[in-house]
């Protein structure tokens, strides 16, 4: 994933820029950068490999030497950013995030038409995809229309900050807003961020969320709709599940919140009879509260995670190495698992690793039942479309690997996304079988949409229905023909 942090200000924004971003590090721990626009007209731009150091201890010592009223930071997983480029637009400081599924397709088409001659400000060896989208803008003749070129071209989705050099200041969701962008402003200043919980501290007040494939121009005075946003929104559903902040809302709807009606909404689908009521560090602890209210039982914490030097376990790229993390960072607390029935919450299954030694260890520590309740729908499809998970093949996933030994390479995988249906409920057996634990139940698809409660068909769920509304108009969460709950008769 990645996040992003741009700020206009009428005095130095350095600080606000260097803690707004920093406020982005729990969406990537590959590289960290800042550009700021100096007052001689020039980009001060720093970039450093935050794999083993937090973003904000690599930038401290930099702080002294950034100055300007206008900046541009970003927590990037795919390439080196800020990038400082010159073309026939003049010189301009870019931040993306996103997953551009078609750029070996978009790189071929800039080579072929001699678009990708450019001088580029980077310390990469490779074209990455903040290259690809800066060469997109430029073959435009404006960086408007730059930006509206490039939500038409990607496919995925591509959210971006830019910054040129007589100080303009433009912001642009993704064409169907599968990512956030959140404005937010204070007495002489502006900001744009991806993280809400970013604004209180900084003393930023909530302005509104940016529409889908909208672009802006923001001043220290306020803000202006360069393209309106479109009608279609399909914002990525796991944001509230996994990786979005506790303490950010997107949409208006409260990451914490949200999970506590997910946790809520297991413990009344899915009872057991329990001594307490758990999370899985750091996600699965909302979940476990809103569970342990519901089901009137206790709400404990048999595992501690250990913060101060961890990375969160999908950030490494070698998947060892994620298990290592996984494993070393969670401490067990043994007075509160033995001879215990615990109910575990957590906010998903991927591989099934990690739970599966986990479960192991709560029954060598003397755990009498270990239940497992996961806070959304199996992951049956591999997210093509924002980047959140490192999962380089669907067969990485316990779900494709059942339905692969039960069918085959070409199985029809819709029919193991009805929980009501038994190809759904072997699947579920075989997972619960594997990982040894007493019972597993996972969220409802339309209890998940309940609980973030915005109208279905604005919510992306491909990675758990393989259907997505923006791409192709249909209800994706369910066979409807369009009359389920929140579907918009007007689209």
């Amino acid at each position: 994933m990645g996040g992003f942090c741009g700020v206009v200000s009428k005095q130095d924004c350095v600080s606000d820029l260097f803690y707004g971003t920093d406020y982005h590090s729990h969406l990537g721990t590959h590289r960290g950068g800042m550009a700021v626009l100096k007052p001689d007209g020039n980009f001060h731009r720093s970039i450093h490999n935050i794999q083993n150091t937090p973003f904000r201890s690599k930038f401290e010592h930099d702080l002294r030497t950034f100055s300007g009223n206008v900046g541009v930071g970003v927590i990037s997983d795919t390439d080196p950013q800020p990038l400082v480029m010159t073309s026939k637009l003049g010189t301009f400081a870019i931040v993306t995030v996103g997953l551009i599924s078609n750029i070996e397709e978009l790189k071929e088409e800039l080579f072929r038409n001699n678009c990708m001659q450019l001088q580029f400000s980077t310390t990469s060896g490779m074209v990455g995809p903040t290259e690809v989208v800066s060469a997109l803008i430029a073959t435009q003749d404006s960086i408007v229309d730059g930006i509206r070129y490039v939500q038409d071209k990607v496919k995925g989705s591509c959210s971006l900050l830019i910054l040129d050099r007589s100080g303009k200041f433009y912001a642009s969701r993704d064409k169907w807003g599968r990512t956030p962008i959140v404005i937010g402003k204070k007495d002489g200043a502006m900001i744009a961020v991806q993280e809400s919980c970013a604004l209180p501290n900084l003393g930023y007040e909530y302005v509104r969320d940016l529409g889908p494939g909208e672009v802006v121009e923001l001043t220290p005075d306020g803000e202006s709709t360069l393209v309106p946003p479109g009608k279609k929104m399909a914002i990525c559903s796991f944001l509230w599940v996994y990786y979005g902040y506790p303490a950010s809302s997107y949409e208006g709807r409260n990451v914490e919140m949200t999970r506590y009606r997910c946790g809520s909404a297991l413990a009344k689908r899915t009872p057991t009879l329990a001594d307490a009521a758990c999370g899985i560090p750091d996600s699965g602890t909302s979940h476990a509260l809103g569970y342990a209210h519901e089901a009137g039982i206790k709400f404990s914490r048999p595992f501690v995670k250990y913060t101060p030097t961890w990375a969160r376990s999908f950030m490494p790229q070698d998947q060892r190495q994620r298990e290592h993390v996984a494993s070393m960072k969670l401490i067990p607390i043994s007075g509160l698992i033995k001879d215990r029935r615990l109910v575990f919450c957590d906010d998903s299954i991927v591989r099934g690793t990690q739970l599966g030694k986990q479960a192991e260890k709560l029954y060598s520590m003397g755990c009498k039942e270990t239940h497992m309740r996961i806070a959304c729908p199996p992951l049956v499809y591999p997210c093509k479309f924002i980047n959140f998970s490192r999962s380089k093949s669907e067969y990485d996933l316990i779900t494709r690997r059942y339905i692969r030994e039960q069918e085959g390479e070409n199985a029809d995988v819709e029919k193991y996304t009805n929980p009501d249906g038994e190809p759904y409920k072997k699947m579920v057996e075989y997972v619960r079988n594997k990982l040894n634990l007493t019972s597993l139940a996972f969220q409802r698809i339309d209890d998940l949409v309940h609980a973030i409660g915005l109208p279905a068909e604005q919510l992306c769920t491909y990675c758990w229905t393989g259907k997505d509304y923006a791409e192709t108009g249909d209800c994706f969460h369910c066979p409807c023909g369009g009359e389920c709950p929140g579907h918009s008769k007007e689209e």
